[in-house]
């Protein structure tokens, strides 16, 4: 890369069941060098690998990857091979995303073998995700033993809901036992976003009340005062809130109690029938938005319903959480669909016309991947849409960790 200046770089992991999803970060400009994706692991087929860096993409279908640290050390055989070289390029950390850290991780902590062990026992609170999470962590400490490494967890930032919002109405012995209590999901977006939202909108953060949308495939609202969450649609799981791509969302618990009895189904039927069958997909049959947009501007009146279902949950839970801060000053959309899907930002800001809300047309239907206001001037609320960088902010947390330690007395010491 001749004599280019090379700022300091994290690379970021989000382990799942089956992949691994990779960038690194660039703290300096927030840019992502690279990035890929190993698919298939652990499954009866080959496996496959995507690497992306410098416009360029590698993709490969391989062996059967039998386990983790099969395609971390893949992983890192491509930074050598493509690029970039993670020496030259200055790597300080390595970040791994957790969804779960419970009440015992409020913060972000350094991956030691203790801190590893818990992840893995928070699995109880989010199977699907904290195991190969901690297993992850756990593999890249012995490709990379001398570089700090850290984990962030989606669950901290919402840590700082008030305890009303936070807590259940359900017996509280058992609630204390099973740890059952709101703790959320997309928390690193929702932070990312409520610190970016108020120089976007061109408004002093204090006292700034705050909506934000995260809606992709999965979708959740946060409300912030002052940058500090006071409400969010999911609760013990990602599937609480609102309808989403294939979970269902909002629903009666008693479903569950009905379909036991009635239709004979156990508990991994209707956790897959709720998380992966349901919400877009399970009624249309596609779980994409915009295939959705598509069947219903065909005709297609479930299609139809779908997307006012969609909207009208979105609607309730922004008039909910305005009334619980006693006004609102930004909406923001991000993610998948709140990011590129200017008909559902129309959708929902027609419903909110009532209340002074307006758009500029022409600026919603632009698209572009700047942050940026889409509502008129003389709008009662700010209304933004705002790209989401989870990978950067999470960066950024990991980077200060490998610097001060975490909050739980632990120093990297390579």
């Amino acid at each position: 890369m001749g004599g280019r200046a090379v700022a300091k770089t994290v690379l970021v992991i989000n382990s799942g069941s089956s992949s691994i999803k990779y960038q690194l970060v660039d703290l300096e400009s927030g840019e992502g060098l690279a990035s890929g994706l190993v698919e298939k692991i652990d499954e009866p087929v080959k496996g496959i690998y995507t690497h992306k860096f410098n416009g360029d993409k590698h993709v490969f279908e391989d062996e059967i990857i039998e386990n983790h640290e099969q395609g971390l050390k893949r992983v890192l055989a491509f930074f050598d091979e493509y690029g970039p070289n993670l020496k030259e390029y200055d790597l300080v950390a390595v970040g791994h995303r957790v969804v779960q850290g419970g009440s015992v991780f409020p913060t972000p902590a350094l991956v030691t073998e203790e801190n590893i062990a818990k992840v893995k026992e928070l699995a109880v609170l989010a199977p699907l995700h904290n195991g190969p999470e901690a297993v992850g962590a756990e593999v890249m400490t012995r490709l990379l033993p001398d570089v700090p490494q850290g984990f962030v967890f989606d669950s901290s930032f919402f840590f700082q809901l008030p305890d009303a919002s936070a807590t259940y109405a359900l017996n509280k012995e058992v609630a204390d036992k099973y740890q059952i209590r709101r703790y959320g999901a997309h928390g690193t977006s929702h932070e990312f976003i409520g610190q970016v939202a108020p120089e976007v909108a061109g408004k002093p953060s204090e006292g700034l009340k705050q909506i934000v949308l995260h809606i992709g495939n999965g979708a959740s609202v946060s409300a912030q005062i002052s940058g500090k969450p006071v409400e969010t649609s999911m609760g013990l799981t990602p599937l609480e809130g609102l309808m989403m791509g294939s979970r269902t969302g909002d629903i009666d618990p008693a479903a569950v109690f009905h379909l036991i009895r009635n239709a004979g189904m156990n508990v991994d039927e209707l956790d897959t029938l709720f998380n992966k069958k349901s919400g877009l997909m399970g009624m249309t049959g596609h779980g994409d938005m915009r295939e959705v947009l598509a069947l219903r501007d065909g005709g297609d009146e479930t299609a139809a319903l779908a997307i006012d279902m969609y909207v009208h949950r979105i609607v309730g839970y922004i008039g909910n959480y305005a009334a619980q801060m006693g006004g609102l000053d930004v909406i923001t959309f991000t993610a998948g669909v709140g990011e590129n899907s200017d008909p559902i930002r129309a959708m929902v800001c027609e419903k909110l016309a009532p209340f002074g809300v307006k758009i500029d047309a022409e600026k919603n239907e632009t698209r572009s991947s700047e942050p940026r206001v889409i509502s008129t001037p003389d709008s009662s609320v700010t209304v933004c849409v705002i790209p989401t960088n989870e990978e950067l902010a999470i960066a950024q947390k990991v980077a200060q960790l490998a610097v001060e330690g975490d909050a739980y007395g632990n120093k990297f010491n390579a």
